[in-house]
């Protein structure tokens, strides 16, 4: 999670919603990832997908299914279908996002009763911190 904390301070320095994840399997990371929205122009280049992406390359395969993905808060429908799709074993995220989460704040697209692959979820770690550059960003820019 400390990883996915630099990677998030890379965005903020990018000019990004500070946002990252790492992607690790067998105890290696194999992908990162940060906010990229506004600097690739691409709505979706969130972190997770970002680290997804890098992860696959790295491994060579789509499926991901003993791979971890740490980031820094609850990811949206977007990232959540996508973990879903590469089929991530395990979750780990920081602060909750009660505007956007799809895990459990907004909706559940992770582990919906109707998908076919259930991941394994952890929340709140480093929950403080992770928050913190967030509101950071977000008060410098008003």
């Amino acid at each position: 999670m400390e990883e996915a904390l630099r990677c998030a301070l890379r965005a903020f320095e990018a000019g990004e919603v500070p946002v990252g994840a790492v992607v690790v399997c067998d105890g290696r990371i194999v992908g990162r990832g940060w906010n990229r929205n506004i600097t690739d122009a691409d709505p979706t280049a969130h972190a997770e997908v970002m680290a997804l992406r890098e992860a696959g390359a790295t491994v060579g395969n789509h499926r991901l299914e003993d791979c971890e993905l740490f980031v820094t808060i609850e990811p949206c429908a977007m990232c959540a279908g996508a973990m879903v799709h590469a089929r991530i074993r395990r979750l780990v995220y920081g602060s909750d996002d009660p505007k956007a989460g799809a895990v459990k704040s907004v909706m559940q697209v992770l582990n919906h009763p109707q998908l076919n692959h259930k991941i394994e979820v952890r929340s709140g770690v480093l929950a403080g911190r992770s928050a913190e550059v967030l509101q950071t960003f977000f008060r410098s820019r008003r």
